[in-house]
């Protein structure tokens, strides 16, 4: 995902993040860390994650799914606004990167709100259905591969409460979404689900133009 917001020229991004953004030091450190690796770009942006940050406490939000979790930048930002009861269930294939987050999840003291699960995500949403889990979850954050997000948003919206928020990254893709080449799967797919979620009645749901465009969508 873009760590910038989309369009908005890099100096006045810079006055955004100077004049509102609100990060730990744990935070900072984390995010600093990811900048260094050679696929960086994956990782949240700040000023989105401190937006979510602000829906989970707006909302109360006990419960949260997050679907691709990278190193952890994004987790670790939504369980520092979760209650002390909360709970995250946080849905990743690569043990590399996700080792790259857990000392930072330590160091925040956050570590024991979040459960992660390494393993194809349709696997562990699955999984939740069977256990019983349908309408339990408050939240959810969808960021991982892009032909995949389909499946995610529906086993989402099975897993959360009526009145629980989808939040589905990069859904300008750059801007491909507009225009998409035949052959790019990943812009294709992004296309086809936001024009569900558009004509989708079980939602209420905006596109936003934060990072690489946030689609926040409400079950009813």
């Amino acid at each position: 995902m873009s760590r910038t917001a989309f369009g908005l020229p890099p100096e006045f991004y810079q006055y955004v993040l100077d004049v509102s953004l609100r990060e730990l030091p744990v935070q900072r450190e984390l995010r600093g860390a990811t900048a260094l690796l050679p696929n960086a770009n994956m990782q949240s942006s700040p000023d989105q994650v401190q937006f979510m940050q602000m829906l989970i406490r707006l909302t109360g939000a006990k419960r949260v799914l997050e679907v691709g979790v990278f190193t952890g930048y994004s987790a670790l930002g939504m369980a520092l606004a979760l209650p002390e009861d909360g709970h995250l269930v946080a849905c990743d294939v690569s043990e590399e990167y996700t080792s790259i987050a857990k000392p930072y999840w330590e160091r925040a003291g956050v570590a024991a709100k979040i459960d992660l699960r390494l393993a194809p995500a349709v696997h562990t949403l699955d999984r939740l259905l069977a256990d019983g889990d349908a309408e339990s979850f408050h939240f959810c954050y969808i960021d991982a591969d892009k032909v995949g997000y389909d499946a995610y948003y529906e086993r989402a919206l099975a897993l959360l409460h009526p009145n629980g928020l989808i939040a589905i990254d990069n859904v300008f893709w750059g801007g491909e979404v507009a225009h998409p080449s035949p052959d790019d799967a990943d812009s294709l797919a992004l296309q086809a689900l936001n024009a569900k979620i558009g004509r989708d009645e079980r939602v209420d749901a905006s596109m936003l133009p934060i990072g690489d465009g946030l689609t926040v969508a409400r079950k009813r």
